[in-house]
């Protein structure tokens, strides 16, 4: 009775608020923390943390208000990042098998389907990432074989520098099309001239998917697929980007499979089709062509975007520290001089050189988040408990700023690779690779690629502002931190 009457008072705004008070109750219950689970900031009921910056300056002040292991929680799910570089190291390599797994990410998931080698896991995830690293490793005649592709990218970078004649030019995407003509020689068997505008398309249209990816619409797309697939922004953008650069690398594949001779492999779409027919008895090993289609994705991305973003960033410090410039200038001068190009036997006679490249990796923090994780079992990290299946970020940046390991973490200081007699210092907390079973795949190459391209460039260049007037340091927040655009002048020597 008491109910039957209480029900004939409630207006439409009351069953409204009875609606959202159950919905509300509902959520609480849902997003409990888990005991023991990394302490973080008050989650706002639906949405959790989605307001709060994720940036290196504001996962500092959550880490030294919550300690270095804390959760975020975005929409219904929890997300626990990891600063500093001795529990970063606790993570990706004293526990070397507790967050080797890739969660599922929406923004991505949609182009990269959760196959291929930078978002696979499991059986699939060992045996692409194996079978790339031997391809990358042994190429031709192995590592010098790749020397001579990145010699020989040098000196059309270096002509096309020479070309500008001294006048204010931006050098993004040459940068970007030399870089990528080295894996695009691993993957597909040729370079691209700089003047090529579907190869430049393809790199135009992967940077800007790259720099849309850190944009706040984009990752609301990560908490709400379903209601945001629906409604524009940046996300669509990024989607787009990615169906045109599938169609290309699509196309490349079918002009292989036309011309395809399994006796002389040219390069690694070649040996991946011949591998496509060893194991058509496996196809939980994930050998067919769209596989290979995402597998050629994630080379091509990862071959190109850090690399010359970390190039950009050198030339921008050399412009501001002249000094470091000229003393790089002059260790070239007197290890390798003028009539031939350097070498990677160079490199033991050039510490500072390497440590000025070591230096812009470490300062310009290229990848600061890594790349997402996941725990693919239950495991203690900090002495809060981490359940199985809960999404991890490891924040680069904060290793490579850690107070605790570096002397001036803020400062951009070559000094830090150097020891007291001036000879090349390897550092324990110098992790732009990551670290564990998932470390870059291309770090190798990375390398390889930053000495021979940048010593390069400085043995025959002096790189200086236009008008004197110095480009912004300030870095544009996508999925890697990258400079600003900017021009500048190339003075040959």
């Amino acid at each position: 009775m008491i109910v039957k009457t209480l029900f004939d008072y409630m207006d439409l705004s009351s069953w409204l608020l009875l609606g959202f008070a159950l919905l509300l109750l509902l959520d609480l219950v849902r997003n409990r923390r888990p005991h023991n689970f990394p302490p973080g900031p008050w989650a706002m009921p639906f949405v959790g943390n989605i307001f709060t910056e994720i940036n290196d300056k504001s996962l500092a002040k959550l880490a030294q208000e919550y300690g270095p292991v804390f959760s975020l929680r975005r929409g219904s799910d929890r997300m626990v990042f990891i600063t500093g570089y001795k529990t970063v190291k606790e993570a990706l390599v004293t526990q070397l098998d507790s967050f080797i797994a890739r969660p599922i990410i929406p923004l991505f998931h949609v182009t990269f389907k959760g196959i291929g080698i930078a978002m696979s896991n499991g059986y699939m995830w060992k045996i692409q990432r194996k079978f790339a690293n031997i391809h990358l490793r042994h190429f031709g005649a192995g590592q010098r074989s790749l020397e001579n592709y990145i010699k020989v990218e040098s000196n059309y970078l270096c002509e096309a520098f020479k070309e500008e004649q001294g006048r204010p030019f931006n050098p993004h995407y040459t940068l970007t099309n030399a870089v990528g003509n080295i894996i695009a020689s691993v993957v597909f068997g040729h370079r691209y001239e700089y003047n090529d505008n579907s190869y430049r398309r393809i790199l135009e249209l992967d940077n800007e998917a790259v720099l849309l990816a850190g944009s706040a619409i984009s990752q609301l797309y990560d908490v709400f697929p379903g209601l945001m697939e629906h409604l524009p922004g940046p996300h669509q953008t990024i989607h787009s980007n990615y169906k045109q650069i599938v169609k290309f690398l699509t196309e490349e594949i079918e002009k292989h499979q036309e011309d395809w001779d399994p006796d002389n492999p040219r390069d690694y779409i070649d040996v991946y089709l011949a591998e496509m027919e060893k194991k058509k008895d496996d196809p939980q090993a994930g050998f067919n062509t769209e596989v290979l289609v995402v597998c050629t994705l994630d080379l091509i991305e990862a071959g190109t975007e850090t690399v010359a973003t970390t190039l950009r960033w050198a030339l921008l410090y050399m412009m501001h520290y002249p000094e470091i410039q000229k003393k790089v200038q002059e260790e070239i001068d007197r290890e390798v001089g003028q009539s031939r190009q350097p070498v990677l036997a160079d490199r033991p006679n050039m510490p500072y050189t390497d440590a000025v490249i070591h230096e812009v990796q470490r300062h310009g923090n290229i990848v600061p988040l890594g790349f997402p994780r996941m725990a693919n079992k239950d495991t203690t990290l900090g002495g809060y408990f981490i359940p199985k299946g809960t999404v991890v970020a490891t924040s680069l940046g904060s290793v490579l700023s850690d107070k605790n390991e570096w002397e001036t973490p803020e400062k951009f200081n070559p000094e830090h690779f150097l020891d007291s007699e001036g000879k090349f210092l390897k550092r324990d907390a110098f992790l732009p690779f990551s670290a564990g079973k998932r470390v870059c795949l291309g770090e190798h190459l990375a390398k390889l690629e930053l000495f021979l391209f940048f010593s390069s460039l400085l043995q025959r260049f002096t790189f200086s502002a236009v008008d004197g007037k110095l480009p912004s340091m300030q870095a544009v927040m996508g999925f890697t931190y990258s400079p600003q655009e900017f021009e500048m002048l190339a003075i040959p020597r």
